[in-house]
């Protein structure tokens, strides 16, 4: 039986694409001061958020290969001041040509958290000596309730109003949820929530679901290694049924 996949791409307007700077090299050694900025020793960031021009080849291969795409964005990009910037304003001729891709009906949109970062006390920025990974995470059970409900709501309100579509697929940023996230998921509409984890029973209408017949990358792997890694995944999944990840186990 032809099993539909769903391909996502992940942290779109992230700023943790600029501020997640850390190492794995030398047991964590190549975190010290410049080292993890370099090529041997940098584990993720920093690296660019896509163009206008990237969305547009995206979109033409996306309907070329007769391919679906749901893309999670994270609504507000984090200024370095800890200003949080909507994705519409801080990259606006990108914003454009992603809507375009929704509105040909070959991208659907997922929320991706508001910050995608803890930003009190800056703990986001980049470390001397440690990693900052953990801190390029949202939903800590560890943050305060309200934090999940508030922080999920304003995502939402700019998603929607950005795309002029309702969101109601929501991708926690680095896999990582609590009680209280999905909580405040279930009381904001959300229907689905898709990362790696467990597949659990629907709570109150919201669906959890693992990576099972999903795709999962990262505009990271686009801008690093160039569109024909998009091609190459699309070829390999050619003559597959494509949904969007809200159409699985429907």
């Amino acid at each position: 039986m032809n099993m539909p996949i769903a391909l996502r791409m992940d942290d779109v307007g992230a700023s943790s694409k600029h501020f997640e700077v850390y190492s794995k090299r030398w047991r964590g050694l190549g975190n010290a001061l410049f080292l993890k900025y370099l090529p041997y020793f940098k584990a993720w960031g920093p690296y660019r958020e896509l163009s206008a021009e990237d969305w547009r080849d995206i979109i033409r291969m996306l309907h070329e290969y007769d391919a679906k795409l749901t893309v999670a964005v994270t609504a507000a990009w984090v200024e370095r001041s800890g200003e949080c910037v909507p994705y519409p304003q801080k990259w606006p001729d990108a914003y454009q040509a992603l809507k375009a891709g929704v509105e040909s009906g070959c991208i659907r949109i997922a929320c991706h958290g508001l910050t995608h970062c803890v930003l009190e006390g800056k703990a986001f920025l980049p470390k001397s000596f440690s990693s900052n990974r953990k801190f390029h995470r949202e939903f800590w059970p560890w943050l305060p309730v309200r934090l999940h409900h508030d922080n999920l709501a304003k995502a939402k309100t700019i998603l929607e109003a950005a795309f002029e579509r309702e969101v109601d697929i929501f991708v926690p940023p680095g896999n990582v949820f609590s009680n209280d996230t999905l909580s405040a998921a279930v009381e904001l509409g959300f229907r689905v929530l898709n990362c790696q984890t467990e597949r659990r029973d629907s709570i109150e209408g919201l669906r959890v679901i693992g990576n099972d017949h999903v795709v999962p990358f990262h505009d990271r792997e686009i801008v690093l290694f160039g569109k024909e890694w998009l091609k190459d995944t699309l070829i390999r999944n050619a003559g597959l049924t494509h949904v969007f990840v809200d159409e699985l186990h429907a």
